[in-house]
């Protein structure tokens, strides 16, 4: 199957299982479109032959991991941050980078060890350094679920500011230490890869040097849009930001999401007060906002479609099932000693650590690190895992998420 003809069948399925769940099942459309997308592969898998075939093809035409970390990410963060307020993060940064980093590790250990354990005693074979790995993936909240299911919660303003600013922050943290133990395994444990001075020097590069090239291509951008009076000129002004800030970043070994966060939010607040006029703050808004929903509804209908390329074979299915628990309670303990020692110094509603813990959304950029990892029994043993917690975590706790902020705020 050619590029442009998976293009048109994904379209396609998209506004297909978007005008299903729109009007009969009602669900926030990232959650509908993809549970329509996992019945849909479902029923593919059980008529199996040519119809499985077809399937196969679509999702190596149009790959996931690729898609997204290699462009459609980079549309999603700008679009995300665009919109964020710089004001609300700046009162929260403490709280915020803390969690980001802090409890990104914390996290990471905790699910790492006890993933390692749990496939003992199963009788699933999956090194430490490779549970590790999957602590690594899975241990971010993923900006593209959590913003899109954010809107529609009724989450408190501070607590959403947290989320949000944590899940657009702690991605770029998540992949450097998910790179770093890759490193570990391609290397076994030896080299200069796993020093702690490179270890130290990669971080720079890649987090901080994205952080200062999405601030510096925001800049020039900045300069363009207050030089220009013409909605389609400034649309392209920040279309050229994304893909060919995104396309640097790679060329310079730098965090591309965090660039685009940073550029993000510079636009997003700066650039809109200071650089645009009225009519030009209507059509940009309009464009990306446009941009972000229909991008959201393609990367989920692929999630629902990637369940072909899992292999769920005995102890998989427990060791998911057990995943999932023990991915909840890493990420519990991830905030809540984070917010712990903060607490005395800022203040916290007393159900954050809750709400925090059930409103950390995975999505696609743990998918997508996943199937990008190299071929072996391990890679299926962790696709298998990653995908278990990511269905869960959109199609549960992105539905009573809801639920639950209303009834904190209510007590």
């Amino acid at each position: 199957m050619g590029l442009f003809e998976a293009l048109g069948v994904l379209f396609t399925l998209t506004a297909l299982f978007a005008y299903l769940n729109y009007q009969y099942f009602k669900l926030p459309t990232p959650i509908g479109v993809m549970l329509a997308g996992l019945v849909f592969s479902l029923a593919l898998v059980a008529v199996g032959g040519p119809a499985e075939s077809w399937a196969r093809s679509l999702l190596t035409a149009f790959p996931l991991d690729q898609v997204l970390m290699q462009g459609m990410l980079a549309f999603l963060l700008f679009a995300g941050a665009l919109h964020v307020n710089l004001e609300d993060l700046q009162k929260r940064w403490p709280s915020i980078l803390t969690l980001a980093t802090l409890g990104v590790l914390i996290s990471t250990f905790v699910i790492g060890g006890g993933v390692y354990y749990l496939a003992r005693w199963l009788g699933v074979g999956l090194p430490l350094v490779y549970a590790l790995l999957f602590g690594a993936l899975i241990s971010p909240t993923d900006p593209i679920a959590v913003l899109g299911l954010l809107k529609r919660a009724g989450v408190p303003k501070d607590l959403e500011v947290l989320i949000s600013g944590e899940s657009l922050f702690n991605d770029g943290v998540g992949v450097v230490v998910f790179a770093v133990i890759l490193s570990l395994v391609k290397t076994g444990g030896h080299g200069a890869e796993a020093s702690a001075a490179a270890v130290a020097g990669f971080f720079v590069q890649e987090a901080l040097g994205g952080l200062a090239l999405g601030l510096a291509l925001g800049l020039v951008a900045f300069y363009m849009l207050r030089r220009t009076d013409d909605y389609s000129v400034e649309v392209l002004i920040t279309l050229a930001l994304v893909t060919g800030g995104y396309a640097l970043a790679a060329r310079l070994h730098t965090s591309g999401p965090l660039a685009m966060v940073a550029a993000g939010l510079l636009i997003g607040n700066h650039g809109r007060a200071l650089a645009m006029s009225e009519r030009t703050r209507e059509h940009l808004d309009t464009f990306w906002e446009m941009t972000d929903e229909i991008l959201n509804a393609l990367l989920f209908v692929l999630i629902g479609l990637e369940i072909q390329l899992i292999h769920y074979t005995p102890g998989y299915l427990e060791l998911a099932a057990l995943a999932v628990l023990l991915v909840l309670a890493a990420r519990f303990v991830s905030v809540g000693l984070p917010i712990a020692v903060l607490r005395p110094l800022r203040h916290f509603s007393p159900y954050t650590v809750r709400l925090l813990t059930w409103g950390g959304l995975r999505g696609g950029i743990s998918v997508a690190l996943a199937l990008g990892l190299p071929p072996g029994p391990e890679r299926s043993v962790i696709l298998a895992l990653t995908y278990g917690v990511v269905v869960f975590s959109v199609l549960v706790q992105g539905l009573t998420i809801g639920r639950l902020a209303r009834f904190a705020a209510s007590r």
